[in-house]
């Protein structure tokens, strides 16, 4: 395999515990290389337009208000299998459910405040970081 590129945002909750340090350290421990990151404040239109996706979903309106309710640090994480690897690595969607150790079950408390978003597949993750790094 070679390096691959995905994007790890440090969700709101998380910045407000203070915990982007012992994140970041955490995933270079694990082996990924931080190519970008940057601090912002996402707007209504840009978090609506990040998470298009779920826009039928019930909890879409929650999500976006949620992501827009403090800073969040998008990330472009390097190595080899970087999609499949930090997924796993982040834990379960619903922090109450991800595994011991990993960065949803120490950094997150439920399904919409778990610390983390990451890219879901090698296509999704060029996508994303076009939207933030361009």
């Amino acid at each position: 395999m070679s390096a691959e590129r995905t994007l790890l945002i440090i969700k709101p909750d998380a910045v407000a515990k203070n915990a982007i340090g012992a994140i970041l350290s955490r995933l270079e421990a694990e082996g990924f290389v931080i190519r970008e990151l940057r601090k912002l404040q996402l707007s209504q239109d840009q978090a609506r337009q990040f998470y298009a996706v779920h826009k039928e979903r019930p909890f879409y309106g929650e999500l976006v208000a949620f992501m827009t309710s403090g800073p969040a640090v998008p990330t472009v994480l390097e190595r080899d299998n970087a999609v499949a690897h930090l997924r796993q690595f982040i834990g379960a969607t619903d922090s109450t459910k991800a595994a011991p150790g990993t960065i949803r079950a120490e950094f997150g408390t439920d399904v919409q405040c778990n610390a983390v978003h990451a890219s879901d597949s090698p296509e999704n993750a060029v996508g994303e970081i076009r939207f933030f790094f361009g």
